[in-house]
C-alpha cells in the first residue's frame, strides 16, 4: 500500500526544484490529515459503509457531480 510520508512530499518538490522549509512540510502534512478526516466524516454522513472510486465524489464533497 502506498503511503505518502515526508520524504515523498519532499521529493515531489526537489523534482520541481523547489525549496520547502520544515515549517512548510509540516503545514502539507497538517493540510493532508485534516482533509482526510473531512473526507472520512462526508462518507460517515452520507451514510458510506465503503468508499469506492464511484463515491469519490461524495468523499470530496463534490454533491452536483458523479464524476
Amino acid at each position: 500500500m502506498f503511503q505518502i510520508n515526508k520524504q515523498y512530499i519532499k521529493g515531489c518538490f526537489r523534482e520541481e526544484e523547489i525549496q520547502l522549509s520544515g515549517e512548510a512540510l509540516d503545514e502539507i502534512v497538517s493540510h493532508l490529515r485534516v482533509s482526510v478526516r473531512r473526507m472520512a466524516t462526508r462518507c460517515k454522513s452520507n451514510n458510506i459503509k465503503r468508499l469506492t472510486s464511484e463515491l469519490m465524489y461524495l468523499a470530496l464533497g463534490k454533491y452536483g457531480s458523479k464524476k
